[in-house]
């Protein structure tokens, strides 16, 4: 599941986040339920490889609902790679760290992101003389492509390492949880969803998630140099 925000409110603004985003979206997707195929199957299980579902294309993870979300709620969802426990050897603790692969790819990715945009868009494009309007918008939407690049893909890590089902920290928490008490936990996440659904369009929940995001966000532009840096 992965969330983010567009920022403008007039509609050409919206427009043109859209566009800058779709291709993030679809990577970041692609590579987050990769991530958790690939530790799968690292870990003894080969459902995800067997379903051809160890690759970056965003056609073999897409989910139609959550895609439409995704356009006109700034949240939505990919489609789950299955995952089939019974081949794990130590299930709750592989289950775990199958949980975690996809946060952790999206943190990796953004730090690529992070990068390309410390050294390509405030260094190799600083260093240009832009001759016309054409070239500046084209220079100025690489940084911002960039930059949501690092946003979004912070974003959802920090989404779906929430420790409530269905999203991935849900599984990092159950490990510590005693088995009677995560089957009580199990037999009402279908109500959890919900209220976690609830919570995110009305809006305290987003509010966390930017907190958080924002946080770390500031942390890693201030690790490569960048302080106080804003689009």
């Amino acid at each position: 599941m992965f969330r983010y925000m567009l920022g403008g409110g007039d509609l050409p603004s919206y427009v043109i986040g859209i566009l800058l985003s779709l291709p993030i979206v679809f990577l970041s997707l692609s590579v987050h339920e990769t991530a958790h195929g690939y530790a799968a199957y690292r870990l003894g299980d080969p459902t995800a490889r067997n379903l051809g579902r160890l690759t970056l294309n965003p056609l073999k993870h897409l989910d139609p609902v959550g895609f439409v979300c995704m356009l006109l709620a700034g949240f939505g969802w990919a489609n789950p790679v299955p995952i089939n426990s019974r081949y794990f050897r130590k299930p709750r603790r592989d289950i775990a760290i199958v949980g975690v692969a996809g946060p952790l790819s999206n943190l990796l990715l953004a730090v690529v992101f992070l990068l390309l945009l410390r050294f390509v868009g405030f260094g190799w494009l600083a260093t240009l003389t832009f001759e016309t309007e054409l070239q500046f918008n084209l220079a100025y939407f690489t940084v911002l492509f960039l930059y949501y690049g690092v946003y979004m893909n912070v974003t959802l890590a920090v989404f779906n390492l929430l420790p409530v089902p269905p999203l991935d920290g849900s599984r990092i928490f159950y490990v510590f949880l005693p088995p009677r008490l995560y089957y009580k936990v199990m037999q009402h996440e279908r109500t959890i969803t919900l209220v976690v659904l609830a919570l995110l369009l009305l809006g305290p929940l987003s509010s966390l998630i930017n907190l958080i995001s924002s946080l770390i966000i500031k942390g890693l532009f201030t690790l490569v140099g960048m302080p106080g840096f804003l689009i």
